[in-house]
């Protein structure tokens, strides 16, 4: 192998490097040189063919110029980069002094919010936070709630029942030890406060924000699914005036310190004496007046010894609201189906 002449050959690269004037042309010429089968890479592979003497001088020589080649590439690489970045700011004309552009941001649906708002403030009050299955048993739901048979909730065209008879669907957390047990989506969060009573014993103070579904025919106050926040308070030597003390409480941190609230009598199967309470609201453009907000009273004693409890040792009180409607009050809103229509002009006003 004649000695190749280590000038003559950068000599020829130089003139090559003259012409590649763009990322793309030097790039080629990176490849014709010192690619897989550029120029200098074909003669360092036929280094293995000449005799060791030939190797001494020559394999220096080669290398001594593959370095050189990649160390001129590498300039010229950063020299062609930033004088095309330095055209592009002259010829884009980037005006550094525009306002930046603000990320879009996401909010909470309004519903969210309110059940938010409710959570914290029962929170602040001692109570926690608890959950349960949406697809329930007929003892959860209604039995261990002292809703009886003939209630007209147990009707297949008010409540959705998924499946009935001696074939069941498989659920653990729905069985309550019968193969048979009928299954259905929970018409209320009631059968959480029934869940947390079989497994922790007194005193208990919970909150159950959750879904619930009943067969109700869709309009501007009714739906088929939709959101409720039960409470629940069980101890000893517990009164209706702490029932009232305590609603009357949420009432003036969630709607404002000056509200009036009342209880009026009412019935509910699972609390006994039971009361609706409403509060008074005066809005401009509209006639003052009371509004009904939730369901409350003192706990049955015959729910308290469906789950193992002590009637005459402990008492609770209960209390259940939809979300949509106190969202609906709080904010104005006169139709419930707008909160499910995902309207964007609509949630942005929250």
């Amino acid at each position: 192998m004649t000695p190749p002449d280590r000038d003559v050959l950068f000599r020829e690269f130089g003139d090559e490097l003259a012409k590649a004037q763009t990322p793309e042309a030097l790039n080629d010429l990176r490849v014709s040189w010192v690619g897989r089968k550029g120029r200098l890479t074909t003669l360092l592979r036929e280094l293995g063919t000449i005799s060791l003497e030939e190797r001494k001088t020559v394999g220096p020589l080669l290398n001594a110029l593959k370095n050189q080649i990649d160390e001129t590439l590498a300039d010229r690489e950063k020299a062609l980069t930033r004088a095309v970045r330095e055209k592009a700011l002259e010829t884009d004309r980037f005006d550094i002094t525009l306002p930046g552009r603000r990320p879009a941001t996401g909010r909470l649906h309004p519903l969210n919010q309110v059940m938010d708002s409710l959570v914290s403030i029962f929170r602040s009050l001692g109570f926690v936070v608890a959950d349960g299955p949406e697809m329930e048993s007929e003892f959860h739901n209604f039995e261990a709630l002292n809703v009886p048979a003939d209630h007209p909730a147990r009707d297949m065209q008010d409540t959705f029942y998924l499946q009935t008879g001696p074939q069941q669907l498989a659920l653990p957390h729905v069985e309550r030890g019968a193969s048979n047990e009928t299954v259905l989506l929970r018409t209320h969060t009631s059968p959480v406060q029934v869940r947390i009573m079989q497994q922790y014993p007194p005193p208990l103070a919970i909150i159950v924000p959750g879904r619930v579904y009943r067969h109700e025919a869709q309009d501007a106050t009714h739906a088929a699914v939709f959101h409720q926040m039960e409470g629940l308070l069980v101890d000893k030597d517990l009164s209706f005036s702490d029932l009232k003390g305590t609603l009357a409480r949420f009432a003036q941190l969630f709607f404002g310190p000056d509200t009036k609230t009342r209880f009026r009598p009412s019935f509910f199967p699972f609390t006994e004496p039971s009361a609706e309470m409403d509060v008074y609201f005066e809005r401009p453009g509209r006639a003052p007046g009371w509004i009904e907000i939730m369901g409350s009273g003192m706990v049955h004693p015959n729910v308290l010894r469906s789950v193992g409890i002590d009637a005459e040792q402990y008492s609770g009180f209960a209390f259940g609201m939809g979300i949509e409607r106190l969202a609906m009050i709080k904010h104005g809103v006169d139709d419930l189906r707008l909160f499910q229509e995902n309207d964007v002009r609509f949630l942005r006003q929250f």
